[in-house]
């Protein structure tokens, strides 16, 4: 048995979970997010609670189980708090500013690199060197900041281009003569 499925997704105060066939609808301070679970699972609202039940002792149900009720919890923590990534830029002459809502990421390319952010994520630079993504859809949010930093990544010879925040770049020693 799923030790996650078997857990009950608590519905916190000004938060509202609406079951229409396999899709879920949650309405939060922050806005909406609707899920589709597979035909694997069963979706019900109980008092305040979602509850994710397998349809039968298939394996793909059971590995559904899990992952749905996850899917479901990640909804309700989006609309009530949100996501946050955090990148981090290291490199002489790297840095990040916002014009309007467009992103200018300098990376020691010969252009200026512009990012726009898609509908429902904000990406601020407090900093020169600090780049924050957030919105409420965590998988959106993590695409977001996995694109910003594809432009330049880590390399591990001096650490220099775009990271996540707390992330450890394993180093390499480099030429020796």
């Amino acid at each position: 048995m799923s030790r996650i499925g078997k857990r009950p997704v608590e519905l916190p105060g000004g938060v509202s979970a609406s079951v229409s066939g396999q899709t879920i609808e949650v309405k939060g301070p922050k806005g909406t997010l609707s899920f589709t679970a597979t035909d694997d699972v069963t979706l019900t609202v109980e008092d305040s609670a979602v509850k994710v039940e397998p349809r039968g002792k298939s394996k793909r149900a059971r590995q559904q189980w899990g992952m749905s009720r996850t899917l479901v919890q990640n909804c309700v923590t989006g609309v009530t708090d949100g996501f946050k990534k955090e990148l981090e830029i290291s490199g002489v002459g790297y840095r990040a500013q916002m014009q309007g809502n467009v992103l200018k990421l300098n990376l020691g390319y010969s252009h200026d690199v512009n990012f726009e952010p898609p509908e429902g994520v904000t990406v601020t630079a407090p900093k020169q060197t600090h780049i924050v993504v957030e919105g409420i859809d965590q998988q959106l949010v993590g695409q977001v900041a996995a694109n910003i930093r594809e432009w330049r990544g880590p390399e591990p010879y001096k650490g220099k281009g775009i990271r996540y925040k707390n992330e450890y770049i394993f180093r390499k020693e480099g030429k020796k003569k």
